[in-house]
């Protein structure tokens, strides 16, 4: 597999229904270049392809496959990020496409690009184990089928056994074994944190966890409560680990915590692999869900957060919706939006001035009166 600079040049390719409108399509693609930039990749060429169903074999198309090695020999790219999860044979034929038209390019597709993030931002042993997780059951299926693929080239699966079989056989058990000892590590920090958080009730410390699409300003309001010292960057996923601070609210102390940062159609294997930490949301005792108000899809992320909310079984803690980043705009929409969301109890704020803080710890204050 070809050597990968720290900043590779970058064929970005969306597949989307054609059904699909306009500002969706855009959006996605957005998003996409926003996570490769995070990643540091230089982005030379973007396309967008609408096929209602995904081709079988390589999930682009061989006609767009080949537009593909066309751009990618012209422009000299040196992978090709698709904005999909492609199954393992798919990933293989797209590959061997690329090496029969004589490139050394690698292929990503959404889920790879997300874990290299990851990787680049993790700081804590706990994060690293996460993320070698995630990979680890992203990487073992398509190990599975590229060694499927490999038998039925060497004369199918009647044939006599192989190397590209025996490999794949090693390979399975490695990751295996791998997937065994890396659960296992987590389970212990897993075991630590729950301890953490029994002391905790026992000692009647109310907990307040920070939720929100990643580039929100969830870290950057951590610090403003509590002067804790998270790392802050406009990118996304700049901060994977969980930090906790103590909050004075006037009431009580209490605990806040801040954790990774939701995305669209973030993949539940690695919501899976965050598990640990996000049980830090799961057993809050109030959620500050934190939105960006400056962002021309706030809706829609405010629905995408809600929905991994859901899916983690954290939609009925009681949760306060927090607008970040006022002073990004010359006008707010207050009354709309404390309107529409009149059930969280908005509160506006920039954690980047302070403008708000002091009223959204009342509020938190209020929130938690037992």
């Amino acid at each position: 597999m070809p050597k990968i600079p720290l900043k590779p040049r970058a064929i970005l390719i969306d597949v989307i229904p054609p059904t699909m409108p306009k500002a969706e399509a855009e959006r996605r693609l957005l998003e996409l270049e926003s996570l490769v930039g995070t990643y540091g990749g230089i982005i030379i060429v973007k396309l967008i392809q609408k096929k209602g169903v995904p081709d079988y074999r390589t999930y682009i198309g061989s006609g767009k496959l080949e537009e593909i090695a066309e751009l990618a020999r012209k422009e000299k790219a040196e992978v090709l990020i698709i904005n999909n999860l492609l199954k393992p044979g798919q990933m293989f034929k797209v590959d061997e496409a690329l090496r029969d038209a004589k490139l050394k390019m690698q292929v990503w597709d959404r889920v790879d690009l997300i874990l290299k993030i990851f990787s680049k931002h993790a700081k804590t042993a706990e994060a690293k184990l996460q993320i070698k997780l995630a990979a680890i059951r992203h990487m073992g299926p398509r190990i599975f089928g590229m060694g499927s693929e490999m038998m039925q080239q060497a004369g199918g699966i009647g044939g006599r056994a192989g190397a590209g079989e025996s490999n794949t056989e090693m390979m399975k058990r490695h990751l295996f074994q791998q997937e065994q000892h890396t659960k296992k590590e987590l389970d212990r920090v897993a075991v630590s944190r729950s301890g953490h958080r029994a002391h905790r009730d026992r000692v009647g410390l109310k907990t307040v966890s920070i939720v929100g699409y990643t580039n929100a300003g969830k870290s950057s309001l951590l610090n403003a409560l509590t002067k804790k010292g998270a790392y802050v960057a406009d990118a996304l996923f700049a901060t994977l680990d969980t930090r906790v601070g103590k909050l004075w609210t006037g009431e009580r102390e209490v605990l806040l915590s801040d954790t990774i940062g939701f995305i669209q159609d973030l993949p539940p294997q690695l919501i899976d692999a965050f598990r640990s930490t996000l049980d830090e949301t799961v057993d809050a005792d109030l959620l500050l869900h934190v939105i960006d108000v400056s962002d021309p899809y706030v809706n829609e992320k405010i629905v995408e957060v809600e929905e991994v909310l859901k899916q983690m079984k954290a939609d009925r803690i009681p949760k306060l919706y927090v607008f970040n980043k006022v002073d990004r705009l010359k006008r707010v929409p207050k009354a709309k939006l404390t309107k529409e969301y009149k059930a969280f109890s908005p509160t506006f704020v920039s954690a980047h001035t302070g403008v708000g803080l002091e009223e959204l710890k009342q509020l938190i204050a209020k929130q938690l009166v037992s």
